[in-house]
């Protein structure tokens, strides 16, 4: 099949494919998929314009909500953390469009933004990984206690009503809450200057900023993994739909003569459409799979992507 707005041509069936393998396993860590769907748009499918990170978060709209909503019906949406995200994150992402159209609109110069941004956050992660060997962290205990839980087991989920995370106190300079008894905290307004940070970096990979803000999240403010994932999602659905809003209205006003920057509607569906069943099912098992597997697995897929395309810039 041919498409004629990216100029991709390819089976119709892969994109869907694509999208629901990555997109399974990437959702039990708060992350799309979307940071691996792009590599393989321009590497396997030749898509390299600046409208590929559109396209991009297309896949992130159409896909997303369905984790979302699983992990809503399981009571495990963050919801401070999520309008911490998106709040946070949407100034940068529309900046982001600007840098993406203005100064990096080489597919190799482009490539080379995103290996450095992957392998940093893939080696921050492993880093933490190797410090945190061998201890007994609450993380852990939580994750036993939700476990052994009732709703844990297979065919029942939780109360929304009487969530997993139940927010104990929210202010502009601590936010806390408890998981299956064990207490968590973050810096509000420090979580709000990361989340600006990573919109902009989201704006220019097309990512809308979960491949990087949930790893950040679990390495520099120590929050276990099944607690953020929902609230990652979340906030990076609702930035993908005004970045693709960004792009599709005022992209062409800001583009280069003769560059292509509103995305291809009909790939970026059909990637979404593998990832809204991909995410589901990965929401629906992450509560089964121990933290210290999703995030070694993470960080190892995220570096090894980084480490490819810093070293291709180079050959």
């Amino acid at each position: 099949m041919y498409f004629p707005v990216s100029g991709v041509e390819t089976a119709i069936w892969i994109p869907p494919l694509v999208g629901l393998v990555i997109s399974f396993f990437t959702s039990m860590g708060g992350i799309s998929g979307a940071f691996l769907i792009l590599p393989f748009q321009m590497s396997f499918l030749g898509f390299t314009s600046p409208a590929v990170t559109p396209t991009n978060l297309v896949f992130n709209i159409v896909g997303i909500p369905s984790a979302v909503y699983r992990y809503f019906k399981e009571g495990r949406m963050n919801w401070p953390l999520a309008w911490n995200i998106i709040v946070g994150t949407i100034p940068g992402l529309v900046l982001g469009l600007f840098i993406r159209v203005w100064y990096l609109p080489d597919p190799r110069e482009f490539k080379f933004f995103v290996g450095c941004v992957l392998f940093y956050i893939g080696g921050r992660m492993l880093y933490q990984l190797v410090k945190e060997r061998g201890k007994k962290t609450a993380e852990k205990a939580a994750e036993a206690k939700m476990r052994e839980h009732p709703a844990a087991q297979p065919g029942m989920v939780s109360n929304p009503s009487r969530p997993a995370i139940c927010t104990t106190k929210w202010t502009l300079s601590c936010t806390e809450y408890e998981f299956f008894g064990e207490c968590f905290r973050f810096h509000t307004t420090g979580l709000f200057l990361l989340s600006l940070v990573v919109g902009l970096i989201g704006g220019v990979y097309g990512i809308g900023g979960g491949a990087i803000i949930a790893p950040f999240i679990v390495s520099f403010f120590g929050l276990p993994i099944h607690t953020i994932a929902g609230a990652t999602l979340m906030g990076t659905c609702v930035t993908s739909v005004g970045g693709v809003i960004f792009y599709e209205i005022f992209g062409p006003y800001v583009a280069l003569p003769g560059q292509s920057v509103r995305p291809d509607w009909l790939l970026g569906f059909l990637f979404g459409i593998g990832g809204f069943v991909g995410m589901y099912l990965g929401a629906r098992t992450q509560k089964y799979v121990p933290g210290a597997i999703i995030r070694p697995v993470l960080a190892i897929v995220i570096s090894a992507v980084g480490l490819r395309y810093v070293v291709g810039y180079f050959l």
